[in-house]
C-alpha cells in the first residue's frame, strides 16, 4: 500500500502542522504561526495543502538560491504547472528558469539599472516633495489611500510610459496576480470578480502603441527590435511590469508609515537624522516584509536540510519569517532603523530576487526623507485596516495626521 503524504512526512521524521497559512487568521496574524514553523524544525509539513514549508533564515535562502533543484517555471504558487494548466499565461521573469528567465531579466535589469535609477531620480524626487507638501498642509489622511497608493501609481507608470487615464486599474490587477499564487479562496476569488472588469485595459496597457517613446517599457519593444527577446514576449514584460512594479512597491510605503507611527522613537531618529530613510525602509521590508511567502516546486528527488522531497512536491518558502529568525538577527521582533538588515529576504533571493528592488528602494528612501523633513510626528488617529492577500502584507486603511515641523 502506498503511504499517503502525511505518513511519508511523518515516517522521514519531518514535522507536520496543521495551519494554514491562507486563513484569514494566519493572514491577519502570521508572526505567531511564523514562530511555530521556525521552532518545529527548518523543514516542516503543512498538513491543509500537502506541502513543505520553510521559515528559517538559512534555509529560506539557500532554497531559493538553488534554482536548479527548486524550480520556478512550474510556477510560485501553489498550482503545479507541470500537472495543471496556469490560470492565465505565466510571467516571463517570475515563472520562469534559465535559459528563458535569463534572457527576460537581462532585458529588465538594463532598463532597471543603478544609472537608469539616477536617470528617473530627480523626477521621482520632486513628486515626493510635492505630494508629501500637499499632505502636510492637509493634516488629517488615509496614509494608503492617498500617499502609499498615490506616490507608486504616479512615478512608476510616468516612467514605464503610461497615460494618466485608469492607472488605479493597476491595482486591481496586482491584487489579484499575488492572490493568485494561493489557494482558490474567497480572498482569491473576491480580487478577480474586482479584476475582470479591468481585465481589457490592463491587456492594451502592454501594446506599443500605448507607450510613450523612451519610457521603460517602450525599451522593452527596443529589445525586441534588436532581437533581444521577441515580440510576442515583449507585451508579456510589459506586463510582468503592470502587475509587480506598484503593488509591492504601495505595501512597503504603506507597512514603513505603520511601523513609523507604531514606533514613535525610531521616527524620531529619522526626524534627526534623515539621511537614514534608506535604512528605515530596509529595517521596515524586513519587520513587515511587504512579500511574505513564494513556492517552489522540486524539479527532482532531493534531500534539503535532512528531509527527502521527491519530484514536484511544492514547497512554500517564508521570506517574512526568515526576517525575524532570531537564529539571523538579534531582537528580531525589535523595529530599529539604525539597525543593518543586509541579507533580508523582502525581496527575495538568488537568480529570481525582485529585479525591480532599485525602483522600490528609490521610491521608499525619498517619501521618508520628505517625510523625515517636513512632517515632526505621525500620530495615528484611527484603527489600521489590513487587506488580506494570499502572498502580500497589506494595509487597505492606515488613518494618521501629519504634525508638520
Amino acid at each position: 500500500m502506498t503511504a499517503t503524504p502525511d505518513q511519508l512526512a511523518h515516517r522521514i521524521g519531518a514535522p507536520r502542522l496543521d495551519i494554514d497559512p491562507f486563513s484569514d487568521d494566519f493572514l491577519n496574524n502570521p508572526y505567531p504561526y511564523h514562530e511555530e514553523i521556525r521552532e518545529a524544525g527548518p523543514v516542516v509539513w503543512l498538513s491543509p495543502y500537502g506541502i513543505w514549508a520553510v521559515g528559517r533564515h538559512e534555509h529560506v535562502r539557500a532554497g531559493l538560491n538553488d534554482w536548479q533543484n527548486f524550480i520556478s517555471s512550474a510556477g510560485v504558487g501553489l498550482a503545479n504547472f507541470r500537472t495543471e494548466k496556469p490560470f492565465r499565461p505565466p510571467s516571463l521573469i517570475l515563472e520562469a528558469d534559465p535559459p528563458q528567465h535569463t534572457r527576460s531579466r537581462t532585458v529588465l535589469a538594463r532598463i532597471l539599472s543603478p544609472k537608469m535609477m539616477q536617470q528617473v531620480r530627480d523626477a521621482f524626487a520632486e513628486q515626493a516633495e510635492l505630494l508629501i507638501d500637499r499632505l502636510v498642509e492637509k493634516g488629517e489622511i488615509d496614509a494608503v489611500k492617498e500617499l502609499a497608493e498615490v506616490y507608486p501609481l504616479k512615478v512608476f507608470p510616468d516612467a514605464l510610459g503610461l497615460a494618466d487615464e485608469g492607472r488605479e486599474n493597476l491595482l486591481l490587477y496586482g491584487n489579484m496576480v499575488f492572490n493568485a499564487f494561493g489557494p482558490r479562496n474567497h480572498i482569491f476569488q473576491e480580487a478577480v470578480t474586482r479584476y475582470e472588469p479591468v481585465r481589457e485595459w490592463i491587456m492594451n496597457k502592454c501594446q506599443r502603441e500605448e507607450l510613450r517613446p523612451g519610457g521603460f517599457g517602450d525599451l522593452i519593444y527596443q529589445a525586441a527590435d534588436a532581437g533581444e527577446i521577441t515580440y510576442d514576449e515583449a507585451p508579456m514584460l510589459v506586463r510582468s511590469f503592470l502587475s509587480a512594479g506598484v503593488d509591492t512597491t504601495v505595501n512597503g510605503l504603506g507597512n514603513a508609515i505603520f511601523c513609523l507611527a507604531n514606533h514613535p522613537e525610531q521616527y524620531d531618529k529619522l526626524v534627526a537624522t534623515p539621511a537614514l530613510a534608506r535604512a528605515a525602509f530596509e529595517e521596515a521590508l524586513r519587520y513587515e516584509s511587504s512579500v511574505q511567502t513564494f513556492f517552489r516546486t522540486v524539479n527532482q528527488s532531493l534531500e534539503f536540510a535532512g528531509v527527502s522531497m521527491q519530484e514536484n512536491d511544492k514547497v512554500l518558502f517564508f521570506l517574512a519569517a526568515a526576517n525575524r529568525d532570531p537564529r539571523q538577527w538579534k531582537d528580531p521582533e525589535v523595529f530599529d532603523i539604525e539597525r543593518r538588515p543586509v541579507g533580508h529576504m523582502a525581496f527575495g533571493s538568488g537568480i529570481h530576487g525582485c529585479v525591480g528592488q532599485v525602483v522600490a528602494r528609490l521610491e521608499g528612501e525619498l517619501i521618508l526623507d520628505a517625510l523625515a523633513r517636513k512632517v515632526k510626528r505621525i500620530e495615528l488617529i484611527g484603527q489600521p485596516v489590513r487587506r488580506l492577500n494570499n502572498t502580500l502584507r497589506a494595509l487597505d486603511s492606515l488613518p494618521v495626521r501629519f504634525i508638520p515641523h
